[in-house]
Protein backbone atom coordinates (compact mmCIF):
# COMPACT_ATOMS: atom_id res chain seq x y z
CA UNK A 1 0.00 0.00 0.00
CA UNK A 2 1.68 3.53 -0.99
CA UNK A 3 2.27 6.50 1.31
CA UNK A 4 -0.55 8.55 0.47
CA UNK A 5 -3.13 5.53 0.39
CA UNK A 6 -2.15 4.77 4.09
CA UNK A 7 -2.45 8.23 5.07
CA UNK A 8 -5.74 8.83 3.33
CA UNK A 9 -7.08 5.29 4.84
CA UNK A 10 -6.08 6.70 8.64
CA UNK A 11 -7.36 9.90 7.75
CA UNK A 12 -10.56 8.43 7.02
CA UNK A 13 -10.63 6.36 9.96
CA UNK A 14 -10.10 8.84 12.57
CA UNK A 15 -12.88 11.23 10.42
CA UNK A 16 -11.02 14.00 9.40
CA UNK A 17 -11.10 15.89 6.48
CA UNK A 18 -8.15 17.23 4.36
CA UNK A 19 -9.08 21.10 5.04
CA UNK A 20 -8.60 19.65 8.74
CA UNK A 21 -5.44 17.73 8.37
CA UNK A 22 -3.80 20.91 5.45
CA UNK A 23 -4.74 23.32 8.14
CA UNK A 24 -2.61 21.46 11.26
CA UNK A 25 -0.01 21.25 8.91
CA UNK A 26 0.10 24.91 7.76
CA UNK A 27 -0.51 24.08 4.01
CA UNK A 28 -3.44 23.95 1.65
CA UNK A 29 -6.09 21.56 0.94
CA UNK A 30 -5.04 20.64 -2.33
CA UNK A 31 -1.28 20.51 -1.47
CA UNK A 32 -2.37 17.57 1.60
CA UNK A 33 -4.47 16.19 -1.40
CA UNK A 34 -1.51 15.80 -3.24
CA UNK A 35 0.55 14.00 -0.76
CA UNK A 36 -2.90 11.55 -0.84
CA UNK A 37 -2.66 10.48 -3.96
CA UNK A 38 1.09 10.12 -4.12
CA UNK A 39 1.86 12.98 -6.37
CA UNK A 40 3.87 14.72 -3.83
CA UNK A 41 6.03 13.38 -1.04
CA UNK A 42 5.76 15.00 2.06
CA UNK A 43 9.00 16.64 3.67
CA UNK A 44 10.60 14.60 6.20
CA UNK A 45 9.17 17.10 8.83
CA UNK A 46 5.31 16.73 7.41
CA UNK A 47 5.54 13.51 7.52
CA UNK A 48 6.25 13.87 11.39
CA UNK A 49 3.48 15.59 11.67
CA UNK A 50 1.23 13.77 9.61
CA UNK A 51 1.98 10.45 11.84
CA UNK A 52 1.48 12.65 14.95
CA UNK A 53 -1.94 13.61 13.82
CA UNK A 54 -2.49 10.33 12.60
CA UNK A 55 -1.25 8.42 15.95
CA UNK A 56 0.47 6.45 14.30
CA UNK A 57 4.18 6.56 13.17
CA UNK A 58 6.02 7.16 10.46
CA UNK A 59 7.35 3.71 10.29
CA UNK A 60 3.63 2.32 9.49
CA UNK A 61 3.07 5.14 6.75
CA UNK A 62 5.75 4.45 4.82
CA UNK A 63 4.98 1.20 4.95
CA UNK A 64 8.03 -0.68 7.18
CA UNK A 65 5.56 -2.07 9.36
CA UNK A 66 2.18 -3.14 9.56
CA UNK A 67 2.00 -2.29 13.36
CA UNK A 68 -0.16 1.63 13.21
CA UNK A 69 1.16 2.15 17.05
CA UNK A 70 -2.16 3.96 18.11
CA UNK A 71 -2.60 5.83 21.45
CA UNK A 72 -6.46 6.22 21.32
CA UNK A 73 -8.35 7.04 24.33
CA UNK A 74 -9.00 3.13 25.14
CA UNK A 75 -5.59 2.67 25.68
CA UNK A 76 -4.92 2.89 29.37
CA UNK A 77 -1.44 3.60 28.84
CA UNK A 78 -0.59 6.70 26.17
CA UNK A 79 2.92 6.93 25.74
CA UNK A 80 3.70 9.13 29.22
CA UNK A 81 4.44 13.10 27.94
CA UNK A 82 7.86 13.08 30.01
CA UNK A 83 8.78 9.89 27.08
CA UNK A 84 11.91 10.82 25.04
CA UNK A 85 12.13 10.25 21.03
CA UNK A 86 14.58 7.16 22.80
CA UNK A 87 12.34 5.91 24.85
CA UNK A 88 9.70 5.84 22.26
CA UNK A 89 11.70 3.81 19.90
CA UNK A 90 12.45 1.39 22.44
CA UNK A 91 8.85 0.66 22.84
CA UNK A 92 8.13 0.35 19.54
CA UNK A 93 10.84 -2.37 19.04
CA UNK A 94 9.65 -4.26 21.67
CA UNK A 95 5.66 -4.06 19.79
CA UNK A 96 7.44 -5.11 16.59
CA UNK A 97 9.14 -7.99 17.84
CA UNK A 98 8.34 -11.00 16.03
CA UNK A 99 8.84 -13.51 18.32
CA UNK A 100 5.33 -15.73 18.80
CA UNK A 101 3.64 -15.30 22.72
CA UNK A 102 3.00 -17.92 24.31
CA UNK A 103 1.58 -19.40 27.62
CA UNK A 104 2.48 -22.75 28.94
CA UNK A 105 4.19 -23.22 25.44
CA UNK A 106 0.91 -22.55 23.71
CA UNK A 107 0.42 -19.90 20.97
CA UNK A 108 -1.98 -17.48 22.29
CA UNK A 109 -5.19 -15.93 20.30
CA UNK A 110 -4.80 -12.26 18.95
CA UNK A 111 -7.68 -11.07 21.57
CA UNK A 112 -4.83 -12.12 24.30
CA UNK A 113 -1.92 -11.19 22.77
CA UNK A 114 -3.32 -7.63 22.81
CA UNK A 115 -3.87 -8.05 26.50
CA UNK A 116 -0.46 -9.07 27.29
CA UNK A 117 1.05 -6.58 25.36
CA UNK A 118 -1.23 -3.75 26.99
CA UNK A 119 0.12 -5.01 30.58
CA UNK A 120 3.68 -4.95 28.62
CA UNK A 121 3.50 -1.48 27.77
CA UNK A 122 2.42 0.07 31.27
CA UNK A 123 5.20 -2.37 32.35
CA UNK A 124 7.76 -0.98 29.68
CA UNK A 125 6.79 2.82 30.78
CA UNK A 126 6.48 2.32 34.70
CA UNK A 127 10.37 0.90 34.40
CA UNK A 128 11.11 3.52 32.19
CA UNK A 129 9.66 6.38 34.74
CA UNK A 130 11.46 4.44 37.71
CA UNK A 131 14.99 4.90 35.91
CA UNK A 132 14.59 8.46 35.07
CA UNK A 133 14.56 9.24 38.45
CA UNK A 134 17.34 10.78 40.15
CA UNK A 135 18.32 9.59 43.72
CA UNK A 136 17.78 12.33 46.51
CA UNK A 137 21.20 13.53 48.17
CA UNK A 138 21.24 13.06 51.47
Amino acid sequence: MSLGRRIKELRLERKLTQQQIAEKLGMGRSNFGHIENDRVTPTAEDLQKIADILETSTDYLLGRSDLKFQTKIENPNPIPSWATYRDRLDFKKLLEEDAPVMFDGVPIDEEDKEKVLKVMEAIFWDAKKKNKRKPIDE
